[in-house]
This record gives C-alpha cells, structure tokens and sequence, in this order.
C-alpha cells in the first residue's frame, strides 16, 4: 500500500526524484536575509512548498525592502545634516575669523588717526609755547631797557641836582648886599631871611624828593612787568 502511494506520488512530481527543492534555484539567486530566513524549500519527506508559504515569505522579503531602503535613507538623511552642520559650524568660523579681522583693521585704522591727532595737538602747542615765550621774551628786553633808560635818567638828574647850589641867586644878592653895605648889614637882613625860607624848601625838598619824570617811567615800568611774566629761559 505504502509503496504504491509513493509511486503514485513520484508520478505527479517527476522533479521530485531527482532530490532537486522547487525553489533552489531561485533562493540561490537571491541574497540570504539578515535574520537568517531562508525561502520555503521542499522539507526532507519530499512535500511540496505551499503557495501561502510561498506568498508569506515574498511579503517578508518586501517588508525587508522597505526596511533596508527606509534605514538607507535615514543615513543618508543623517549624513546630509550631519555634512550641513559641518558646513554651517566652518561657515559661521569663517565668518567669525573675518569679522574679527576687519574689527582689528578698523581698530589699527583708528589707532593710527589717533596717533596723528595727538601729534598734532603736540606740534600745535609746541608752536604756541614757543610763540609765548618768544614775546616774554621781547616784552623782558623792552621792560629792561626802559628800566635801565629810567634809573639811567634818574641818577643823573639825581647828580644834576645836587652838582647845581641852592638858591644860588639869593645868596650872590646877599653877598653883594654885605660887601656894599659893611656898616649898614641890617640893609641885607630881609634878603637874608628870604635866603632863610628859600634854603629851607630846598631842604625840605631834598628830604621828601618828588621827581615826576621818575615817576612816571616807574609807572610804564611795572605796568608792563605785571602784564607779562618773565620767561623761563633764554
């Protein structure tokens, strides 16, 4: 019975006994999938695949598509906007670097119109200074010559005073009263008491001396020295 049930059976599947599955060389074809799953082959008692299994496994292989292209194109997608950032991080350096570099350009730019400022403010006040005491300068010599000019002046009407006599003309009237009149002085008494008063405004003046002309250039004197101080050096 047994026997005839396998002829029967190799009648209907004559690739069968050639001890070939239906579906090796399709699977050979194919790469095996990663969870080690291979297709639906005829078992070691001879039977025949079935087409649900079949069909079972053509959608496992899809699913496994769709996986392996979905995960493709996740790494892709990571590696893009991994690239982007890169690319933004040296963009944003670059970016940085350059900035900083024309900061310091403008900062030596300003740097050096500072410095020719300050230099010209130096230049311009050493000119000033210069010019000021230029005219103390000029301002001393003048107020010194005048000086010397005024006490030059004053010494010698200082001598001039006390070279000339006093009341010269009183005193030659009195001596020729005297000798006209030996017997008779009392005649001379009123030009000797005029003598008298005249000798005594002299001296009066020559204790408290008032010399307009002195005066007067000792005024020019300390007008210009108290308008401009004596420069520092020469």
């Amino acid at each position: 019975m047994k026997e005839s049930q396998s002829k029967r059976d190799n009648q209907k599947s004559p690739h069968l006994s050639s001890g070939t599955a239906p579906f090796s060389t399709a699977a050979e074809g194919k790469p095996k999938s990663p969870t080690g799953i291979q297709p639906p082959t005829a078992s070691n008692t001879g039977q025949k695949a079935t087409v649900a299994e079949q069909e079972l496994y053509r959608r496992y292989e899809q699913e496994q598509a769709l996986v392996q292209e979905e995960l493709l194109r996740l790494a892709k997608r990571e590696r893009e906007a991994a690239g982007e950032m890169l690319g933004t991080a040296l963009q944003r350096e670059r970016n940085s670097t350059n900035e900083e570099r024309k900061r310091a350009a403008q900062l030596a730019v300003e740097l050096q119109g500072r410095e020719a400022e300050l230099k010209r403010q130096e230049a311009f006040y050493k000119e000033q200074l210069a010019r000021i005491e230029r005219k103390n300068a000029e301002i001393y010599k003048l107020t010194s010559e005048q000086y010397q000019e005024a006490a030059t002046k004053a010494e010698e009407w200082i001598k001039r005073r006390n070279i000339d006599p006093v009341c010269a003309g009183l005193q030659s009237e009195i001596l020729k009263c005297y000798q006209e009149n030996q017997r008779e002085v009392l005649k001379c008494s009123e030009l000797a008491k005029e003598y008298q008063r005249c000798v005594s405004a002299a001296q009066k003046a020559l204790c408290v001396p008032h010399y307009p002309f002195l005066e007067e250039n000792f005024a020019v004197l300390f007008s210009l020295q108290s308008r401009a101080p004596l420069p520092r050096s020469f």
